[in-house]
């Protein structure tokens, strides 16, 4: 690659000789000595080879090639204006993955209280399954990526995460479900303190009936395989489907019964029209990460969101 020999100043000095139409003028647009500018506008046309304006009594007038110069000109020194004011830029904005349990019912409420404090930021968010959200901070097309079970990366040397929240999964089915007809309710405390009633079922119990569930390379699924699906013996998985919210609509026609996050289905849970089923002896807990790239610019909205997050 050839540097060119053309500097910024040159260039800046033409546009402002251009635009005012004298040397004098563009001398004071620049805070620039008049003989400074004449210098650069020589030492330009020097580069060129060829003069750019003809005198005109007290004016400058530019040659009629000098207005495609100028356009040309104008582009570079916005280009270069945008790259000086990057940072600033920067600083103003934060590029958000989320896997889809997080970023449909958990990131809302965070990003309101970020806009409240920050009106002007913004905020880009992209929403994905685990597998596809990790792959996005390491190919840095987001700058943070929060994620609901243990990142795989491709390369660990460049990526950094931190565990964030814990959740827990729940297994459920509806109201007066027909595969649970042989089991009886039982009132129980859940994490909040409150009163709800719930099946009670053995792992062998389970696995006898038909499951419903996210799909390969979702954070749900990893779990699932990982805290469920191992302890249950011929498990009955009849469908996976990539979105929660058709799981829930498929459990509450009683295709099946199904598993995900209780921030999916606490509504339902506690209006009565999803029941819980507590599997005894396995513990349905899970970490929610936090993954980003160390090369990733950390500005001051991605510091904000990382604290309050």
């Amino acid at each position: 690659m050839t540097l060119p020999k053309i500097t910024l100043k040159q260039m800046a000095v033409f546009a402002s000789v251009y635009e005012t139409g004298s040397t004098s003028e563009a001398s004071a647009v620049l805070h620039l000595s008049q003989s400074a500018v004449s210098s650069a506008l020589a030492a330009f046309e020097s580069r060129l080879d060829m003069p750019l304006f003809e005198r005109v009594g007290r004016r400058l007038e530019p040659h009629p090639y000098s207005k495609q110069i100028y356009i040309q000109v104008q582009a570079v020194l916005r280009q270069a204006l945008s790259i000086e004011h990057y940072r600033q830029h920067q600083a103003g904005q934060i590029r958000i993955g989320a896997s889809t349990t997080i970023g449909n019912y958990v990131l809302p409420d965070i990003i309101a209280n970020m806009y409240q404090q920050l009106p002007a930021a913004a905020i880009e968010l992209h929403i994905a399954n685990t597998r596809e959200v990790v792959a996005e901070a390491e190919q840095l097309r987001v700058d943070i990526a929060l994620v609901e079970a243990t990142p795989h990366p491709n390369n660990f040397k460049v990526m950094q995460q931190q565990r964030w929240r814990t959740d827990t999964l729940v297994v459920f089915a509806c109201r007066d479900s027909r595969w649970l007809a042989n089991f009886a309710l039982t009132a129980i405390k859940d994490d909040t303190g409150l009163v709800r009633q719930c099946y009670q079922l053995t792992t062998t119990e389970l696995a006898k009936l038909p499951l419903i569930v996210r799909e390969t390379g979702s954070g749900t699924r990893q779990s699932i395989d990982e805290k469920l699906l191992q302890y249950l013996p011929n498990v009955q998985v009849i469908m996976e489907i990539a979105q929660s919210e058709a799981i829930k609509r498929m459990v509450r026609t009683d295709i099946g019964l199904g598993c995900l996050s209780q921030h999916i289905i606490d509504e339902e849970l506690a209006n009565g029209e999803l029941v819980r089923v507590e599997v005894a002896g396995l513990d349905l807990s899970r970490q929610w990460w936090m993954v980003w790239h160390t090369a990733c610019h950390q500005s001051e909205l991605w510091q904000q969101f990382m604290a309050q997050i």
